[in-house]
């Protein structure tokens, strides 16, 4: 068993790495979360990400993934924004990317960093690790609630008392037995904003999600044409939705974030919808370059910009839907002749 004091030092290791939390959480006990998830799943809730079915008995428990496993270690990093990021939605003519995404890919930064702490442990205490981002299929939410770092909240986020909404996580599993810390409990009583700010009504109820409903899922997993009453109500959000994050008031708390990886590029914070519209292939990978945002590719995101467009209300973008309706993927050619119709048809921008 792992020690109080050595626990400690590994805290003081993960501070040193721009951690701001770390807690600790059994591996092998039962957990109902992996019961919610097999729910979600059998009603169709996960939309077209059949991974999630394929995985499902891996992703159902921590020891799914690593039979060995006995301890985890979870940590975050604040991602916080510097900025209001609810205030973008009012720039019709812009488009909106989430928070996560305006700067550097977190996974291999938190990926590299999770292994520089793996390494101590097992050079100090021997037995195994693997680490975990959220590339792998392993439940990392419930897991953080586990070891105290924060709960999941009525949008099914992680929301911390210290840090509020915006936290990257990563995880090592180990094969060592390490004592746990308490897990947090639930603290949104009866506040309901995430659910009520939703623009199109993605939780039935509360603490479950709709996948197919969901922004994020629309503009980032789904590959086809969207229904179109929900492309009105994605608005001018091209990539992610912080909506349910940003209104949580326990981001009252909430803090900028140190790291300056995770810190807004200028280009991303509220680029231009007909600036974006005009991006080729090559000028996609250029520009989002160590972003998130480029494993979509650029007929999705085109996609999206051309739906922000059909919502801006803004006839000076017409032009930019015109020139994308002889596209050479049909995705785009459909968006782009629903942004023409859409524009014809709106009063303009302002009025």
């Amino acid at each position: 068993m792992i020690s109080d004091a050595q626990k400690s030092r590994i805290r003081q290791d993960a501070e040193r790495l721009g951690f701001e939390v770390c807690g600790f959480a059994p591996a092998d006990e039962a957990w109902p979360a992996g019961e919610r998830l097999a729910r979600f799943v059998a009603e169709g809730l996960h939309g077209t990400m059949g991974w999630m079915a394929e995985t499902l008995e891996r992703r159902s428990h921590p020891r799914g993934m690593w039979s060995d496993a006995r301890s985890a270690i979870v940590l975050g990093l604040n991602y916080g924004p510097g900025s209001d990021p609810l205030a973008a939605l009012a720039r019709r003519s812009n488009g909106v990317i989430s928070v996560y995404a305006q700067g550097d890919d977190y996974h291999e930064l938190i990926k590299g960093r999770l292994k520089q702490i793996a390494g101590q442990i097992v050079a100090r205490h021997g037995g195994e690790v693997k680490v975990f981002v959220d590339t792998a299929p392993l439940m990392e939410k419930p897991l953080a609630q586990r070891a105290g770092l924060g709960w999941q909240g009525k949008h099914t986020n992680l929301v911390s008392r210290e840090l509020g909404s915006w936290l990257f996580l990563g995880s090592i599993l180990t094969s060592l037995e390490i004592a746990p810390d308490a897990a947090e409990v639930d603290h949104c009583g009866s506040c309901r904003a995430c659910l009520d700010i939703c623009p199109t009504g993605a939780f039935p109820e509360p603490y479950r999600l709709d996948a197919r409903r969901c922004i994020s899922y629309l503009t980032i997993e789904h590959a086809g044409p969207v229904p179109e009453d929900l492309r009105v109500a994605m608005g001018n959000r091209i990539y992610g939705c912080d909506d349910c994050l940003a209104v949580c008031p326990w981001n009252k708390f909430a803090a900028t974030a140190r790291e300056s990886a995770f810190h807004a590029r200028e280009a991303l914070k509220s680029p231009s919808l007909a600036d974006l519209a005009a991006l080729d292939d090559p000028a996609f990978r250029a520009l989002f370059r160590k972003s998130p945002v480029k494993r979509i590719g650029r007929d999705r995101f085109v996609r999206n910009v051309l739906y922000a467009i059909g919502n801006s209300g803004d006839a000076g973008l017409a032009a930019s839907a015109a020139a994308l309706v002889e596209d050479p993927s049909d995705v785009v050619r459909d968006a782009a002749a629903w942004a023409l119709t859409r524009l014809s048809a709106s009063p303009p921008a302002g009025s």
